[in-house]
């Protein structure tokens, strides 16, 4: 387990880095941001913002998009991959939140986590960013980061997330979500991470196993 400290010490260098890290997905209502995260499973924010500018033009609201047959849906989403489930997710979110909470998106976790095709990491991305509450949501950018960095060992998503909420403050975890994704984007990648320069390298569990290797 990281210590204190070096959480603190990692926290701070990230966020001065990525002082104005934010969702790189467009959208202009709570419900479109649920959209939008759903697409984004396994599917690059820049083709859902693609997808999506043709979409929320037919159907921005969970009415318009619950009438929406799943052929006509899946012709929208085709190109996100994976359209045909995700298709009928938001078909189903939809209809939950027409019926269930009156056409509103909850603002609630374990309301959020109720709708059908919301998963832990969606529900966290929502509640954080349409809602500012504090949660911290772990793609596959945060799990790679956190692990190299000594945040968490774990080996899932929810090992990650309950490591990260130990170690960070919680005032805190929203921002650091956004931060680690940018950071892993720009320099910790998955192949050829750029440790030359990353801020927090001489913090960095990965980086130094690999000096001392």
């Amino acid at each position: 387990m990281i210590s204190k400290k070096k959480a603190l010490q990692i926290t701070d260098a990230l966020t001065k880095e990525y002082p104005d890290s934010t969702p790189a997905l467009k959208y202009s209502s709570s419900y479109e941001l649920l959209v939008a995260v759903i697409l984004s499973a396994q599917c690059t924010d820049e083709r859902v913002n693609k997808v999506t500018e043709a979409l929320f033009k037919r159907a921005n609201t969970p009415e318009a998009m619950a009438k929406l047959s799943q052929e006509e849906l899946e012709k929208y989403i085709f190109s996100c991959g994976l359209y045909r489930s995700k298709a009928e997710h938001i078909i189903s979110a939809s209809k939950d939140i027409v019926e269930k909470f009156g056409g509103e998106v909850p603002s609630g976790l374990e309301d959020l986590r109720s709708l059908a095709g919301v998963g832990r990491k969606t529900a966290n991305v929502v509640y954080s960013v349409a809602f500012g509450g504090d949660a911290i949501a772990v793609d596959t950018h945060v799990f790679r980061v956190s692990q190299r960095l000594g945040f968490a060992e774990g080996k899932t998503p929810l090992d990650t997330e309950k490591r990260l909420m130990e170690a960070l403050p919680k005032e805190k975890w929203s921002h650091m979500h956004h931060a680690i994704i940018f950071h892993g984007r720009r320099v910790c990648s998955a192949r050829s991470p750029k440790c030359d320069a990353c801020v927090v390298s001489s913090l960095c569990k990965y980086y130094n196993s690999r000096k001392r290797g």
